[in-house]
């Protein structure tokens, strides 16, 4: 072996068994050169990588295809219409209401007692039956009134006569004026003896004093009756008043004369048909609604007071777009229907926002948002969205009618 050192200016080189040597080393200005060796080991090495990068741009592109595909058919497949219930938005003649719950009175309405006490000798009524005024309804014992009076008209007639007397000597000048006016005197007083015992026993016979329906008796044969303890109820029936309260808005609409509709629960037949007859001079300070009274015939007796009514303050007529109150989709930012449209596949719906307005039994009047003519879906707008297909099956609607009766009724 032999060891070989050369020095010169600008390299230096060392080798060691050149023969066998596996690498080499050279430093040329201070740099260290990959060799021959150390190349031919990178370029595997970048292919493998390269293999690699190649391998999984492969795979990322197979998944582009495979979504794309996937988004593909699924726009070719399309879920079966929803089935619809549809109405037609119709311009109608309407007549407003100012709706408001109200309470039924009597015209006349007491409860019939007496001012004087006394045992009840004669009850000539019966319960629930209706009554003309001045029909008898209990009398009560008076025999010492009635005493009383027969002795009262006892004096008057003695006094009748004696007047009668001293006219006649009068006019011959047989007694003197005084005279004469003494007996008129005493028979004036006598007279008024007799009418003051025949007002205490009509005190005691207690008449109706007016038309109407009884109530139930509260009394019974031979009760000794104390002042004001009452007997029965009495009720005028026909016409029979209403009242009710509106809100401070709704002054304007309301005036004596406007015409009004009543609806009892539980009377069965039509609404019963009134007129507003008082309104009231002032508002309830604490509600700030103002009380109104009506007057509504009653003839069959079917309205009893005390009775909660429905009062419609019927309005000018007017006319709108009415549509079913099915239709109508309620949502805190506003309210919406469903407008039946013709799409490239069918029909389908679009959502529109409105503006409601008055309601008429299953009807409700639309102010903007729909015009006359649109088809609306009638039931069920909650399952919807804007723009799904639709299929229209109008064999079982919704009620639409303006004056709906229930079917217990």
């Amino acid at each position: 072996m032999k060891d070989t050192l050369s020095t010169d200016d600008s390299t230096t080189t060392t080798s060691v068994g050149t023969s066998s040597s596996a690498y080499s080393s050279t430093r040329r200005e201070g740099k260290l050169q990959p060799t021959h060796a150390s190349k031919s080991m990178t370029r595997p090495m970048l292919a493998m990588l390269g293999l690699m990068l190649l391998f999984i741009l492969g795979i990322a592109a197979w998944k582009v295809w495979q979504i794309r595909t996937g988004i593909a058919q699924s726009a070719k497949f399309a879920p079966p219409p929803t089935a619809v219930t549809t109405a037609v938005a119709k311009m109608e003649r309407w007549q407003p209401v100012l709706s408001a719950v109200g309470s039924l009175k009597a015209v006349n309405g007491v409860t019939v007692s007496t001012d004087l006490a006394g045992i009840i000798s004669q009850i000539a009524f019966q319960s629930g039956a209706a009554v003309k005024k001045g029909d008898l309804l209990v009398k009560l014992d008076s025999s010492q009134e009635e005493a009383a009076l027969h002795t009262a008209e006892a004096r008057r007639d003695l006094a009748k006569l004696s007047l009668d007397r001293q006219k006649n000597l009068r006019s011959s000048g047989a007694v003197s004026q005084s005279d004469y006016d003494s007996a008129d005197s005493e028979f004036r007083q006598d007279s008024g003896l007799v009418d003051a015992a025949n007002a205490l026993i009509a005190r005691k016979t207690i008449v109706a004093p007016f038309d109407g329906i009884l109530g139930i008796r509260q009394v019974d044969l031979g009760q000794y009756l104390d002042v004001g303890k009452p007997i029965v109820p009495l009720q005028s029936t026909d016409p029979i008043y209403v009242n009710f309260t509106l809100p401070q808005e709704n002054l304007d609409q309301i005036a004596v004369g406007k015409k009004l509709r009543v609806k009892a629960n539980g009377v069965a037949g039509d609404q019963f048909e009134g007129d507003i007859t008082a309104v009231d001079s002032r508002f309830d300070e604490s509600t700030r609604n103002i009380t109104v009274q009506g007057t509504v015939a009653n003839a069959e007796n079917r309205l009893r007071p005390g009775m909660f009514v429905n009062v419609d303050v019927l309005q000018s007529e007017q006319d709108v777009v009415s549509i079913p109150a099915t239709s109508i989709s309620y949502a805190p930012y506003g309210d919406s229907v469903y407008v039946v449209k013709d799409g490239k596949a069918g029909k389908e719906v679009i959502q529109q926002f409105v503006k409601t307005g008055p309601t008429r039994g299953d009807q409700v009047s639309i102010i903007s948002g729909v015009k006359a003519g649109d088809e609306i879906v009638s039931s069920a707008p909650f399952k919807l969205r804007s723009g799904i297909p639709v299929k229209v099956e109008n064999s079982v609607q919704p009620a639409n009618e303006a004056s709906p009766t229930p079917p217990n009724r």
